[in-house]
């Protein structure tokens, strides 16, 4: 038998997914091809081929976040270390920082 009573918080299904929609963010190996690919190709964020698999939008917010958070200057001292730092050919005793 039914009863006719309003529905409390309890009684309501929860939420399969948290509210908000859209899709699942990319992950962040999948953005760095796409940022520096628009980077070096002179193009813009909207002429990114979707074979990268973030759109220009995606990989263009997360542009300034990442260089917010210094990531392009962690990965170019990374490269920098790795191709000549660990021969002994590069001496950061004299690199000045910028923070």
């Amino acid at each position: 038998m039914l009863v006719n009573r309003p529905i409390d918080e309890q009684d309501r299904p929860a939420p399969s997914r948290p509210q908000g929609g859209g899709r699942r963010r990319y992950g962040d190996r999948e953005v760095p091809a796409a940022i520096i690919f628009v980077a070096t190709s002179g193009g813009t964020w909207r002429q990114l081929p979707p074979s990268f698999g973030p759109s220009g939008p995606t990989a263009h917010r997360r542009f300034p976040e990442w260089s917010h958070a210094r990531v392009w200057a962690n990965l170019h001292r990374l490269a920098l270390d790795g191709l000549l730092g660990t021969r002994g050919k590069l001496d950061w005793s004299a690199a000045r920082s910028t923070r």
